[in-house]
Order: structure tokens, then sequence, then C-alpha cells
């Protein structure tokens, strides 16, 4: 029941989010209230990022408009990693487990990006839907594993005694 309020959780946050405008979530300024010195304004000002045709930078965007994107598109990685995750841990045992899980997460991703479209003020982004879809991957990926590494431990110490 946990996992299914945890699952729950993460998609209703996910859709408040994408049904604000941006506006309504800026993050800049708070980030100008929080980080007045701009720290690490050096290293990230030599980042450039390839974003729909553009090179998002310091020097393009400005520090405080460069941290929100950096802030948003890592949500995009973590957050629907983390939906994965959940999805992986709600769904029962079977062999394609993992493949449904991220099926599941693709899904929602689109649906979180169309429902941004009908939000004013903000941008669909395919883009979004790809980062979102890698962060899935790479959580599911790394559940994995250590679900793997932990059942052969497991197997180990039955044996010995």
């Amino acid at each position: 029941m946990k996992k299914i309020l945890f699952l729950l959780l993460i998609v209703a946050g996910l859709f408040f989010s994408s049904g604000q405008t941006y506006e309504e979530q800026t993050l800049i300024p708070s980030l100008a209230e929080w980080l007045p010195d701009k720290p690490l304004l050096e290293p990230l000002s030599k980042l450039e990022i390839p974003y729909w045709g553009k090179i998002i930078s310091v020097e393009e965007r400005g520090y405080y408009p460069f941290v929100e994107f950096l802030l948003r598109k890592s949500a995009h990685f973590f957050l629907f990693g983390l939906l994965a995750t959940a999805v992986y841990a709600v769904l029962p045992r079977f062999t394609l487990r993992s493949i449904i899980a991220l099926v599941i997460t693709l899904g929602l991703a689109i649906a979180d990006e169309y429902h941004q479209s009908l939000t004013g003020g903000r941008t669909p982004s395919s883009r979004d839907v790809l980062l979102d879809t890698a962060g899935a991957i790479t959580f599911i990926a790394v559940l994995r594993i250590v679900l793997v590494a932990r059942g052969g431990r497991k197997r180990k110490r039955r044996g010995k005694l």
C-alpha cells in the first residue's frame, strides 16, 4: 500500500507541476535570494548546453536563469527515474517487469508533456520526454544491478549455512 501511495504522490506532483505556468513555478527570485554570491559562476560559465537548436549558457541567459535551467532538466531526469522505480515496485514480479515499468513511465512522460501543452506559457518538448526516459532507464538499470547483487549475496549466505 505504501508503494502505491508513493507512486500516486509522484504522479500527483508531476501533474500539479506541469499544470503551472512558468511564472507560477519560476525559481529565479528564490535563487537570487539563496545564492546572492553566485557560487560556481566561473565553472558554470564554461558550460554551453545545446537545447532546441540554441546554446544555453550563463552568457546567453544569465546566471540565475541558467541555474534554473539546470535544476529543471535535472528534475526531469531524477523525478522520472524515481517514478520508474516506483512503477517497478508496484508491479508484480514477472519477466518483463523492467520493460513494462519503462513503457509506463514513457507513457506518463508523454502525458505530462501533453498536459503541459494545455498550460499557458508552457511549451511541451520531445527532448524532455527523452530526458525523462533517460532518467527512467538509468534508475531501473541501477535498481536491477543492486537487486541482482543483493540476490547473489543472499544465495551465497544461504549456501554457507
